[in-house]
């Protein structure tokens, strides 16, 4: 299971002093899952981002981000909870990866993604960001792709946006609330000035136990760990498996960027974490 939270301020447009994007997110997987902490790719350096180092799914990843020729595309993947599907020839790990390293916008890829369809269950929300003062929308356009069940849907970008384990029209009840959270937030947050208060409550965010439950969408799916997986920040240590990584994504007025990534050093959630932050101009 991941959450994802995004607000695109003025449609996109840039306004002087505010941050254009924010994101936040938790990826959720097992503890002992290897992975890279976040960094340039060395294949393909303009994308920022962890990568998967499961044997046999190594270089897959769950979140990044790319910028080159004046585009900016950010990438998140997330599984459909408790459903299945026949035909699986691919694992999901290099959706995202295609994505940020392909030359088709989210729209041409997304269409391109669900005629070729060999992954099991997945959502993938895909952002594209101008940054030389042309138009995409309004500067930004966000979509939210599915195979359970097949649709792409372009997101309205006049509030705060919240992404989880199911369908886009049945949000999970820790994503309708976190969305109201992560919206109240950055509503005080917007300025750029205020970027370590934001970086703060946004993590604080990412890190709440509380239990949002009971949630009828999620006890349909997972009916017997429904509590244990009901909040943002997931802690489900007798199975190892809970919330390992917050991220943090700004683009500012400037296109400048920070990527604030805390992750888990050892398989102990209580134990140490690390925080990575890169900055970069697009």
């Amino acid at each position: 299971m991941c959450i994802l939270f995004i607000y695109v301020n003025n449609n996109g447009e840039p306004i002087p002093g505010q941050y254009r994007l924010v994101l936040a997110s938790n990826r959720d997987e097992y503890y002992t899952r290897p992975a890279k902490e976040a960094a340039p790719w060395d294949e393909s350096p303009f994308v920022i981002g962890g990568r998967d180092m499961e044997p046999g799914r190594e270089g897959g990843t769950w979140l990044a981000i790319g910028g080159r020729d004046g585009i900016v595309k950010i990438g998140a993947l997330l599984n459909v909870t408790g459903e299945s599907k026949a035909n699986i020839t691919s694992g999901r790990g290099p959706i995202v990866a295609n994505y940020l390293v392909g030359p088709l916008s989210n729209e041409e890829y997304s269409k391109q993604l669900l005629a070729i369809d060999n992954y099991g269950p997945f959502n993938l929300v895909s952002v594209q960001m101008d940054t030389n003062g042309g138009s995409i929308g309004g500067g930004v356009s966000v979509l939210h792709t599915s195979n359970s069940p097949c649709k792409i849907d372009h997101c309205e970008l006049d509030g705060p946006l919240g992404f989880g384990n199911s369908p886009l029209e049945v949000p999970l009840e820790k994503v309708k609330h976190g969305r109201k959270q992560f919206g109240d937030i950055v509503d005080k947050r917007l300025e750029v000035q205020s970027k370590e208060a934001l970086v703060d409550e946004l993590m604080g965010l990412l890190k709440s136990d509380e239990i949002h439950f009971p949630d009828k969408e999620l006890s349909r799916r997972v009916p017997q760990f429904t509590e244990k997986l009901a909040s943002i920040n997931v802690r489900f240590p007798e199975s190892g498996y809970g919330s390992r990584t917050r991220t943090v994504i700004l683009i500012d007025h400037e296109n400048h960027m920070d990527f604030i990534e805390d992750t888990m050093v050892t398989a102990d959630p209580d134990g140490e974490w690390k925080r990575t932050h890169i900055e970069r101009q697009f």
